[in-house]
């Protein structure tokens, strides 16, 4: 059926509503709007669905949000975890409450429990709730950092980890054999809750989740001592508020500013073009608010609350300087390390896990507490999966896992990224390093110091639509077919190429094989520890270049990183 033919159907099949009727009206004269938004299905992918929200069916709706969670719910079936039931959080974005319900009163109809958030909560406390609750799934409703015409639906397993590819793919055949919307099941509400279908949860859950992240302090009673440390903190219009503040006043600190003006869940996120604390314009009122509270951290998270943003005073210059998602992550990852060796409790078979275009500083600190780094592709399940390995092979102990997208783990309660617990340790490391003397970045400066100037960056190119997406497939196939040898003052010394599973040493000519699940990504390993990694994004339409170098002092890092920026553009 052409594209056309299935808008007709959408104007004329009684099964679509009379809202969704009117919406489609509206562009019958744009051609490429209709062209946009049915020229194919939404694709159900690795990780669940994202797109613009909208009628058609490239787009996110209640019927699209239907048919996955019917192609969810004919697998969980098959596996018989009708009874475990699946956990459904939301976030704060448009429509995201809607779409729980969609998806819950789906899961209900076929005869699997739900159990649903009483209001909006992070991703990390989905994580927790599916194990904690012995759920057979979970379904997050978010977009994450996208901006707010977008939502989506992320799917979790009983690890209470997104996904992986091979779960993917069954689940993935389940929803593409789903022909017809008509095939969707839905109940009426009330009738599912008299069958003990749709359970609400809130409160029991949110009180045993603060409560592991609170067995991640390491100096509880140095926050007491600095309790007036000034902290500025904002949601961003997410899910962030409630936790971030409950369980820094729990644990002590009694100087929390609040930006007011995005303290309120509000799915257009009207102060920011964009909600990503990986964008410094988030950044703005924040900042704002800081200098007038005379603020020594600044801290954002997402609209799910899985990232976080970090900018920290620097005392010398009165500069508010900005992290990295590296950097913040490694930040904790020293001071939770450091801490635990001081007190003798770092595992002996410890594990540093990181993501493939995260910075390669974790390897000097790896080594230099006799921990395992490794490497797994991009996205936070791969790090999960890790953790659920660990678990049954006892083989390393996990101790902190990160990706270079302002997220990282410390603790196993939850299965993906937790800016919550992050949000707590990086303000008990700042109490702490402020009893020494030291603010945040006096700290990471004595890191680059210690373990050597890194610094990372990365380039994202937005190609929206059809043509788009051919040429992000132009741009990897060329780079595939003709293998640069150089990038700028660089030599490339190795190529990884993940689709393959292969390691080339250009020098040599010798092939390695890469022990990972395959991905389209392209590895350039250049010499005086540079790198640089190309791929497509697997949830917005870009294609991405992470670039790392190592330098001899802050200026010499940048001064390397800018040439490898310039030769990549």
């Amino acid at each position: 059926m052409s594209y056309k033919e299935e808008y007709t159907r959408w104007l004329e099949d009684t099964f679509f509503d009379e809202e969704t009727k009117k919406e489609l009206k509206k562009i019958q004269k744009d051609e490429k709007e209709i062209k946009d938004r049915f020229y194919k299905d939404l694709e159900f992918g690795t990780a669940g669905l994202r797109g613009v929200i909208g009628s058609g069916t490239n787009r996110m709706n209640k019927y699209t949000v239907g048919k996955a969670t019917q192609g969810l719910a004919n697998f969980i079936k098959k596996q018989q975890g009708q009874e475990r039931g699946v956990v459904i959080a939301y976030d704060s974005r448009n429509m995201s409450k809607e779409f729980s319900e969609v998806a819950a009163l789906c899961l209900n109809a076929n005869g699997i429990k739900s159990y649903i958030f009483e209001s909006l909560r992070p991703v990390p406390e989905l994580s927790y709730a599916v194990r904690k609750l012995g759920a057979i799934a979970g379904i997050m409703i978010t977009a994450s950092h996208n901006p707010a015409k977008y939502n989506g639906y992320k799917v979790y397993w009983e690890d209470g980890a997104q996904i992986t590819n091979e779960k993917a793919e069954l689940i993935i055949n389940e929803v593409n054999r789903i022909l017809n919307y008509n095939e969707i099941k839905t109940i009426n509400k009330k009738e599912a809750i008299e069958q003990g279908l749709y359970n609400i949860i809130g409160k029991q859950i949110d009180d045993l989740y603060i409560e592991e992240l609170k067995k991640q302090l390491q100096n509880p009673n140095i926050i007491k001592e600095e309790k007036d440390l000034s902290i500025v903190y904002t949601p961003l219009h997410g899910t962030g508020n409630i936790p971030v503040q409950r369980i820094l006043k729990e644990i002590g600190f009694e100087n929390v500013n609040i930006v007011s003006e995005q303290e309120m869940p509000d799915g257009n996120f009207p102060t920011v073009a964009y909600p990503n604390p990986e964008d410094k314009a988030a950044f703005e009122l924040a900042l704002k608010l800081a200098k007038e509270k005379d603020a020594q951290i600044v801290l954002a998270t997402d609209p799910d609350a899985d990232r976080l943003g970090v900018y920290a005073k620097d005392l010398k210059s009165g500069e508010y300087k900005t992290f990295t998602g590296n950097m913040s992550a490694l930040l904790i990852a020293e001071y939770i390390l450091s801490q635990k060796q001081k007190k003798g409790i770092l595992s002996k078979n410890g594990a540093i896990i990181k993501s493939i275009v995260s910075s390669t500083m974790a390897k000097p600190i790896a080594s230099n507490y006799n921990l395992k780094l490794i490497e797994v592709l991009t996205g936070f399940k791969y790090i999960g999966e890790k953790i659920k390995e660990f678990e049954s092979s006892n083989e390393y102990t996990y101790e902190f896992g990160y990706e270079e997208s302002y997220g990282c783990l410390v603790g196993t309660h939850s299965r993906d990224k937790d800016a919550i617990v992050a949000v707590m340790l990086l303000c008990e490391a700042a109490a702490y390093y402020k009893k020494q003397g030291l603010t945040l970045w006096d700290q990471m400066v004595k890191m680059y110091e210690k373990y050597g100037f890194y610094k990372e960056d990365t380039i994202s190119v937005t190609l929206e639509g059809i043509d788009g997406a051919e040429k992000i497939n132009t741009i990897i196939a060329s780079l595939r077919s003709e293998p640069p040898k150089r990038f700028a003052n660089y030599k490339v010394q190795k190529i990884r190429d993940y689709k393959v599973s292969k390691i080339i040493d250009i020098n040599t000519g010798k092939e390695e094989k890469i022990d990972l699940p395959t991905s389209n990504v392209l590895y350039y390993e250049l010499n005086n520890d540079a790198w640089i990694c190309v791929r497509p994004s697997g949830t917005e339409p870009k294609i991405k270049y992470y670039i790392g170098v190592k330098g001899e002092s802050f200026e010499d890092a940048h001064k390397k990183l800018e040439e490898l920026k310039q030769s990549i553009k």
